[in-house]
């Protein structure tokens, strides 16, 4: 447990001073708005290539990590769906099941990475960026599909669906990374020395920007929506995404990977999302604080049971 608190703690540090700077130094939107396009289109895309460039994928389960979080992705995703007519008679409305279902699909990419790297060096850097490549597309498929259908003001055409998640700048950054590594294509080293300077500074300036979106108004009394939000990603997908692991036999550092991505809170990028998809972006809000503030006990624990 000492080893797991240790890691994490550098990731909560600066997202708390993410918090802090957002209320003192940084104050106006535009400063972080600047701050979050510049790691969702340059830093953290460079971090991907680089690390998938880098890693040697033939030392690690690639199937294994990959198929246990894409598995565990897509069982939450239809457990979601099947328990819309009951979260609607509890009057959850539209918007409102499309924020749970994001809340409870979608992960904390900056977290993972971080708290992966702190625990298992490369390795597990690149364990988790493979995990990223199986979970991204399908979550953002079906995030865009779900707001389509249950939020958007204007029915989304399939053709505008997938033009959203084709033009992920992650899904790309995934895909250059892993061709450049099965082709073995030869990069100069100045490509080398510039990326691993773009790449150091991505999680960072990530961790300080998720700090900075946090929400802290209406913390202390959480809705029923937000608190089904919050169970289902800290709690449920743990446990579907282990259960998943141990039947494809992983085990050690493979385990603890699973352990640290299916456990992370869900992105904030999933908040710009359903502002413009019409969601119920305070609710989401609410859903991503909460799950932030709550993994800082949770994850240790799921950590700690396989790690």
């Amino acid at each position: 447990m000492a080893v797991v608190i240790a890691a994490l703690l550098p990731v909560f540090i600066l997202i708390v001073l993410g918090v802090v700077l957002r209320h003192s130094l940084m104050r106006l939107d535009t400063q972080w708005h600047g701050l979050e396009r510049l790691t969702y289109f340059v830093l953290f895309p460079m971090l991907l290539i680089q690390t998938l460039v880098k890693a040697d994928l033939s030392k690690v389960p690639v199937a294994g990590v990959g198929g246990a979080l894409l598995l565990s992705a897509l069982a939450m995703s239809l457990l979601c769906l099947a328990l819309r007519p009951a979260l609607a008679r509890l009057d959850i409305d539209g918007p409102a099941f499309t924020s749970i279902f994001q809340g409870a699909t979608r992960w904390q990419t900056y977290v993972a990475l971080s708290v992966s790297a702190n625990m298992f060096g490369d390795v597990g850097l690149a364990l988790a960026s493979v995990a990223m490549v199986a979970i991204i597309p399908l979550v953002n498929v079906f995030s865009v599909a779900v707001l389509a259908h249950y939020a958007a003001p204007e029915k989304q055409s399939a053709r505008a669906i997938v033009t959203t998640v084709i033009r992920n700048p992650l899904i790309w950054a995934c895909a250059i990374g892993l061709l450049v590594n099965l082709t073995h294509l030869p990069l100069p080293k100045i490509w080398h020395e510039v990326a691993d300077a773009l790449s150091r500074s991505s999680l960072a300036i990530g961790l300080l920007v998720t700090g900075a979106g946090l929400h802290l108004k209406g913390l202390l009394r959480p809705s029923l929506s937000a608190t089904i939000g919050v169970a289902f990603k800290l709690v449920l997908m743990p446990v579907l995404a282990l259960a998943l692991a141990a039947w494809f036999g992983l085990s050690g550092n493979s385990l603890a990977i699973v352990a640290i991505c299916a456990a992370v809170p869900t992105s904030p990028s999933a908040f710009v999302l359903a502002r413009q998809m019409g969601g119920d972006a305070p609710l989401l809000a609410q859903i991503i604080t909460l799950q932030t503030i709550l993994a800082a006990v949770t994850m240790p624990i799921a950590i700690a049971l396989v790690a």
